[in-house]
């Protein structure tokens, strides 16, 4: 499949995740839109590593761990991202239980 499909779906979904951190209020969409923003990513980079490796192969038959790098970076930025929504959902949780909302705006009032 040509290279500009995946571009169109994640600037596609980068897009979205944009549009969603910038209108939204609720904080748990807003981590969602933030989520979405980095798979968006992280899909890019898989593509671009499939690209770099098909492009290798072509140049030089003898099968090569080229390309390979970029999914192991995704494999590691998969990690951190799954313990930055448990640090987040724990503390949007407790947000919740304190102050009975999930509202962004209503957390910009507390700082006064």
């Amino acid at each position: 499949m040509p290279i500009n499909y995946y571009l169109f779906l994640t600037v596609t979904l980068f897009n979205i995740g944009v549009i969603g951190v910038l209108t939204r209020r609720n904080a748990i969409v807003v981590f969602m839109c933030i989520e979405l923003m980095l798979n968006a990513v992280n899909l890019l980079l898989v593509a671009f590593s499939q690209m770099h490796q098909s492009n290798a192969l072509a140049i030089n038959p003898v099968p090569t761990s080229v390309g390979s790098e970029a999914q192991l970076f995704v494999f590691f930025i998969m990690v951190v991202a799954a313990a930055e929504v448990s640090v987040g959902l724990a503390i949007i949780v407790m947000m919740y239980r304190n102050i009975h909302s999930v509202d962004i705006n209503f957390l910009n009032r507390l700082k006064h």
